[in-house]
């Protein structure tokens, strides 16, 4: 198969080739959906269901090289999400977006593709901030790519000792303009804004969320959410398990231009909702147990 991190027979329907910056790529190709999935990462950079536009958003500054994250798409955050929860963790959100993940399952049934990646402590050796979490641990991944976006990411603890982590699957939806799109699914949930200059600590939602400057905010959440893009006509809809938290993001203008691998006008046509247990809800994983965090997506069109 011409990767030495692949170890699935591929169906027809998916197919290895050289992505952006020769990264290797898997392309599924089949009547529900067209979609991409990075090894580096196993970061998916696309999903687009038959007859839609994309539902991932990818940015056209995104960087495409070893031991480099890829912005946009769904970047794994792991075992930290930002800098930490006592800050200054570095690589942000971990390093598990930096690793070359394996392939070690592909499966087509009626045109709903499953991708199974694998991930371990052997495998990322070197990387930057593995030696500030010294941990064995097994992680794998499962994408079902269809009509809908079916994830699942399993994190079993193989060793005698209890530890604890934060993971995010921080998903890039593209939208058409954010300064008209609402979520729908957080009203009074408890929220902790992280965009600086807001004046505001930790406080509860009201109403469905809005967007009129930078927002990074983390809430206390494990409610399903609806994504409304009247511009686009059209509702992305998440259904998550295992997730105490959602976190809300769109840099806005000042941001974005400040950010290298960010195109200055592309804030407008993103928002990240991520599925991810964080802050207080840090995962405790006993020895040799195993936690599954997983999240769906689907498209609807209101009439």
């Amino acid at each position: 198969m011409g990767n030495p991190s692949v170890v699935a027979e591929l169906p027809n329907s998916v197919a290895l080739i050289d992505g952006a910056g020769g990264l290797p790529l898997l392309r599924v190709s089949t009547p529900r959906a067209a979609s991409e999935v990075y090894l580096h990462g196993a970061h998916i950079s696309a999903w687009t269901p038959a007859e839609e536009d994309p539902v991932i958003w990818m940015s056209k500054g995104s960087v495409f090289a070893p031991a480099e994250p890829i912005r946009g798409g769904v970047p794994i955050c792991f075992p930290w999400f930002g800098g930490g929860r006592q800050t200054g963790m570095t690589p942000v959100h971990g390093f598990a977006r930096l690793a070359e993940w394996s392939l070690i399952g592909a499966e087509d049934a009626d045109g709903a593709v499953t991708l199974t990646f694998r991930l371990t402590d052997a495998d990322v050796a070197g990387l930057p901030g593995v030696e500030a979490w010294d941990r064995s641990f097994e992680l794998t991944y499962a994408v079902t790519f269809g009509a809908e976006l079916a994830i699942a990411l399993t994190v079993r603890n193989p060793s005698d000792m209890e530890y604890s982590f934060e993971e995010a699957l921080h998903t890039y939806f593209a939208v058409k303009d954010i300064r008209q799109v609402t979520i729908e699914g957080l009203d009074g949930a408890p929220l902790l804004e992280r965009a600086p200059h807001t004046g505001s600590d930790l406080a509860l939602q009201v109403g469905p969320v809005t967007f009129t400057r930078e927002t990074d905010r983390v809430y206390a959440s494990m409610a399903p959410l609806a994504v409304m893009d009247p511009a686009a006509r059209r509702v992305i809809r998440v259904v998550k398990d295992n997730s105490g938290s959602t976190v809300v993001w769109n840099p806005w203008s000042a941001k974005a231009a400040a950010m290298p691998d960010f195109g200055d006008d592309e804030w407008p046509n993103m928002v990240c909702v991520e599925t991810a247990n964080v802050l207080h809800h840090t995962v405790i994983l006993g020895a040799g147990n195993a936690h599954t965090m997983s999240t769906r997506y689907s498209i609807s069109h209101p009439s």
